[in-house]
This record gives structure tokens, C-alpha cells and sequence, in this order.
């Protein structure tokens, strides 16, 4: 029993590591080169971003956490978990091409990667286990929106 909540933990840790180290592509960036560019009108305000990312690496993590504890040694719960590391570099790597890079079409690039990734990832997680997916689901929701504001900041610039 204390195992399963130590590889939740250890999973949501790891999904805040990831997201804390993927901000710091965007910090530098948030000051200057992105208030220079066209946003669409439902861009939500910056100070949205940080608590909605920081609430859906938690869920990320508890679900992942969840797959984990289902046992490495079973080959769907690899194929999840393989699905969810490929996504979660992929959530990584688009900070660092929209922002770090400053590449609007890069990042547009590798949010649609990302989505579909995504897709996949909740497919392999129900499988697994049905909770752990739709703990997915506003992350899902959220990659989706974001990747609609990525095609309007592209459309705009």
C-alpha cells in the first residue's frame, strides 16, 4: 500500500520537475519577445498559464502514478508509460521551441505531435486503468486549447 502512494509521488515529483525545468525556457521570454507578438482575443492573461500547468501536472502525475502501480511488468502498462514519457518530453520541447526558440511554427509543429501523442497516451491509460485516463482529460482538454492559441498566434505573426 505505502508503495503505491511512493510511486504517486515520485510520478507527480516528476511531473513537476519536468514543468519547472521547461518553464525556465519561458521565463526569459515571457517579458519580451512574447508580449511582442499578435495573440488572438481569447488568450487567457499570463498569470493563468502557472496555476493551470502546476494543477495538471499533479493530475498528470497522479494518473501516470496510477499506471505504475499496475506493475512494470505487464506490456500495456509499458506501451502507457512509454506513450506518457514520449508526451511528456514532447510537453517539454514545445517551451523550449515556441519560447526558448522563439519559433512559432516549431512549437506549432510540436503541439500537434504532442496532442496526438496525447491521444494515444489516454488510449494505452485506459486500457490500463479507466481513472488514470480520465485524469488525463483536462490535460487532453487543455494541449487542445493551447494548440488552437499556437494556430492563432501563427496565423497572426
Amino acid at each position: 500500500m505505502m508503495k503505491r502512494y511512493l510511486n504517486i509521488g515520485i510520478a507527480v515529483m516528476t511531473c513537476l520537475l519536468v514543468g519547472f525545468l521547461s518553464s525556465l525556457a519561458v521565463m526569459d521570454s515571457i517579458s519580451d519577445w512574447y508580449v511582442t507578438i499578435n495573440k488572438p482575443f481569447f488568450t487567457p492573461p499570463n498569470a493563468v498559464f502557472s496555476p493551470v500547468w502546476t494543477l495538471l501536472y499533479i493530475m498528470m502525475g497522479v494518473s501516470v502514478g496510477i499506471v505504475w502501480n499496475r506493475g512494470f511488468h505487464h506490456i500495456w502498462v509499458k506501451t502507457a508509460l512509454y506513450h506518457f514519457l514520449f508526451q511528456l518530453l514532447l510537453n517539454a520541447l514545445w517551451s523550449i521551441v515556441f519560447f526558448g526558440l522563439h519559433s512559432i511554427v516549431g512549437g506549432l509543429l510540436v503541439i500537434l505531435a504532442l496532442f496526438i501523442l496525447l491521444i494515444f497516451t489516454f488510449k494505452w491509460f485506459k486500457v490500463v486503468n479507466k481513472i488514470a485516463a480520465y485524469l488525463l482529460i483536462p490535460y487532453i482538454l487543455w494541449v487542445a486549447f493551447a494548440t488552437i492559441l499556437n494556430i492563432g498566434i501563427w496565423n497572426l505573426n
